[in-house]
Parts: structure tokens; sequence; C-alpha cells
């Protein structure tokens, strides 16, 4: 199905295509396909991260989580909530702000509070940023995320809005906001995007916003315990360097298996049901993982004749109505955390060097790719942009993972070629079934971990850089 071409189409993830020749659609979440570029040398030395050492890397990951990050903020209205998991909530309403749904067509009046980030200078100016968040949204209640970025000529973006959410779907619609532009940098959905990333223009700092929204007379409070951005300039590339096996070699862990093809058709007002699914399935196999779901009062609304019905739940409770699709990159992270003392996060890995330093510790990694049916054999199908979850590898350092895109929960585990699946994923450029240059996704990945992480946990998130 072909989206307009303001959405970054790539996260329509699971529309796979049965053959190569289906037809592609453009991504825009490298650069899009404004610049097609000729294949170069891909740099590096087999068994090296494609990227060289990681603290050379152009990704940098940030966030606000803990008890002085909220306190170093500017805030009009809100207060800081105490205990283990501290986070941003409506103190005493400092404003409010009369909303029209465009997806209801019903407007109302709210009232406001506001927090504002501490200005953050990434290790390297960036041509992309992707805000993520984790929050709480009880009834009558959502909240917005805004990003406001500095670009390395001195002048500075507008307040672009990344996404106005909420965890369920009674109050408002939860949404990204298209046509968001200044000639210089655009917001594709959810990713903001230096235009013409050839011209040498960059992202110097950025600072995100936060509006917690209530009804006027309630007493409730949206809950916003982490916020944070990942900015990135990954160099364009159509292929990687091979990585060696490393750490994990041997180890799979026990990642649920869900299907998304044996939800075709149920509930098509999300993203046409479940063919398109990959991303939402996914995250519902890694919330399991953790021993997390939702209960039986939950799921009522679900027909009872479907079968894993908390897939049916996690399409519904990350769909973007703007989008119009389940893959919204934050939004899938943001309805993780909403489970039990879960925290999620969208980031870049490095290689899968990365991955097997995670799986060694037991955390499962969601990784994002494009390919062709001939470039990952085994497969069985192409697509323009697929979520799948890695969840080990074999002795010999070949990926295993839970491919959503199967005929049933049993064939969900595949294994793939290691160097096959590092390109598919960690590319920014290749070719299409038409021959077209389209973008890739350069590493981007889904990451969830328990509140407490244990020691080896933590050690390799704090390496990583996202904890």
């Amino acid at each position: 199905m072909t989206r307009p071409a303001a959405r970054r189409t790539m996260l329509a993830a699971a529309l796979v295509a049965a053959t190569v020749a289906a037809a592609p659609r453009a991504f825009a979440a490298t650069g899009g396909d404004r610049r097609p570029c000729e294949p170069g040398p891909s740099g590096g030395r087999p068994g090296r991260h494609p990227y060289g050492d990681q603290d050379e890397a152009p990704v940098d990951h940030h966030a606000w989580t803990r008890w002085s990050d909220w306190h170093s903020g500017d805030g009009s209205g809100t207060c800081v909530e105490p205990g283990p998991r501290p986070g941003i909530a409506i103190g005493r309403p400092s404003g409010v702000l009369e909303y029209a749904d465009p997806h209801t067509g019903i407007t109302e009046t709210w009232e406001t509070a506001t927090w504002t980030s501490p200005v953050h200078t990434p290790r390297s100016p960036a041509t992309e940023i992707v805000a993520s968040w984790n929050a709480r949204t009880p009834a009558d209640t959502w909240i917005q995320v805004e990003l406001r970025a500095a670009y390395t000529d001195g002048s500075t973006t507008p307040w672009y809005v990344m996404g106005r959410w909420a965890s369920g779907d009674a109050d408002i619609r939860r949404t990204s906001v298209d046509g968001q532009t200044d000639a210089k940098s655009s917001v594709s959905t959810d990713t903001l995007a230096i235009d013409d990333p050839a011209s040498g223009l960059r992202l110097a700092w950025y600072r995100l916003r936060l509006t917690l929204l209530r009804r006027p007379g309630s007493r409730a409070s949206p809950t916003v315990w982490r916020v944070g951005g990942l900015a990135s300039d990954i160099p364009d590339r159509f292929t990687v360097p091979a990585s060696e096996p490393g750490v994990a070699r041997g180890i799979e862990l026990p990642v649920p298996r869900y299907s998304q093809e044996i939800h075709k058709g149920q509930y098509p007002e999300y993203d046409n049901g479940g063919e398109a699914w990959c991303s939402p399935t996914s995250s519902q196999m890694v919330i399991e993982y953790w021993g997390r779901g939702p209960d039986d009062d939950e799921l009522a609304w679900v027909d009872p004749s479907y079968e894993d019905p908390q897939v049916d739940h996690a399409a519904r409770f990350t769909y973007d109505y703007q989008y119009e699709g389940c893959g919204n990159w934050p939004f899938n992270t943001a309805y993780t955390a909403t489970y039990r003392n879960l925290v999620a996060t969208v980031t870049r890995l490095h290689g899968l060097h990365d991955v097997e330093r995670l799986i060694r510790a037991g955390i499962p990694v969601m990784t994002s790719q494009s390919f062709l049916a001939t470039e990952l054999d085994g497969a069985g199908y192409g697509t323009s942009g697929h979520l799948m979850c890695v969840i080990g590898f074999t002795p010999e350092g070949d990926v295993i993972v839970n491919d959503p895109a199967s005929p049933d929960d049993e064939a969900v585990r595949r294994v793939y070629r290691r160097e096959q699946f590092e390109t598919n994923w960690l590319r920014t450029k290749r070719y299409a079934a038409d021959g077209q240059v389209r973008s890739g996704t350069g590493g981007v990945c889904y990451l969830s971990w328990p509140l407490w992480p244990s020691p080896a946990q933590s050690r390799v998130l704090h390496r990583l850089g996202v904890l």
C-alpha cells in the first residue's frame, strides 16, 4: 500500500511484499530519496564496528529520568513526583489550551503545565533527532512532546510537535503532526531531519518541551518518567563490513512467538489489520518476555474468537491516527513502558556486536530493516520496512529472530545469515525492486528493560549510552 509522501513510509513496517516485484515505498528517516547516491566504499575492516570506535560513533542518546534531571529543567505548573521512578506531573496548572482534535472533530479546553529540558549538545552535530518518552496518562489526561534545535549556522528551528500522545484513546486520538518544516528541516512522523544533509548544515543542540494536559475540574495528572532524544548523523552506505561472531554465540532468549499474519483482516481500522502489525507484534513479544501484558479486562474488547488477542490490543494502542499506522517508533516504546516497571526507548546501535552484548545480558532487541526477497535468505518476502525481534545467535554467529511476518506462531522463529541481516539493518541506502535508490534505517531499534535491571544489564545499557 502506498502512503502519502509526507509520511515516513518505512514505519508501515509490516506491509511486507510477497515478491521482489512488490511496489517500493520511499523513506524519509535518513534523508528520504531526495538525493540518490552511488555506492561507495563501506570503510572499516571485518570484525570491527562499522562506525569505528563506539566513543567516536555519530550516535548520541540522552534522556532525562532522574530527580535531579527534572529539577534541572524549567517548569511552569509542574511538580516532580518522588519515588523509585521520579517524574514530572501537573502541580498547579499554569495555562489553558483549546485543542481541536483532527481525528474526532471535537474541540475541548484543557488545563496545561509545561516542563522544558535544559539544552543538550550531542557529541557530534546531527542530521536527525528522534524523541521518545515513557509516561502514564490516566483518564482525562494526555501529553504533547515538542523539540526545538539549533542549527550549526546559528539559527534555530521552531518548536516541532513530535507527538500528541495518550496511553488510551478515549480522550484524544494519539497522533503525529504532518507538514512541519522551516525549509531547513522537517518532521516526518516521528523524526526531525535536515532537509539537505549534503549542504553540511547540522543540528548542533536541542531541547525538549513537555506539555501535560487535563480536563478542567479533574484532579488527575499525566506523569512522564523519561523523555529523551536520539541524535545521529549516519553516513550514507549501501553496505557495511561484516562483523565476526562475538560474545552471544549459542545464546537464545525465551521470547514468546507471535505472528502478525494470523491477524490479517482483524480490526482494519488499525492500519488495515494484522498484515501491517509487525511493530506492535514485536513489541508485544518483548513485553511478555519481561513478564508483563494486558489482563483479561483490558482484552475484553477483542473478539473472543481471535487468537493472541494481546496483539490486537497492542495494535490499537500503538496506532498513530495521522500516520494511519502502528509503526510510529516512539509510540511503540511508549506503549511498552505503560506496563509495570518497564523502561523503553528508540535508539541506534553500531552493529551486531552491540546486539550480542545485549543478548548475553538477557535483553532482546527489536530491529527495523528493509530488503528485497533476494537479500535475506529464508525470509521468503521483501519489504520496504519491517520490525522483527532478535532473540539470540547460533553457535556459528548467525542471527536468531522472532519474525512476525510468518504464517503462524510456530513458524515465527527464524535463523538469518549474519552478514545479510547486518547489512539490511545498518545500511542507509539500498536499491528497491525497480532499481531506484531508497533509504534504510541505519541501525534503528527498540530497547526495553526492567526499571531495576541486573548488574550485567546495567553495564551493557550504560556502555550503549541509554541508561
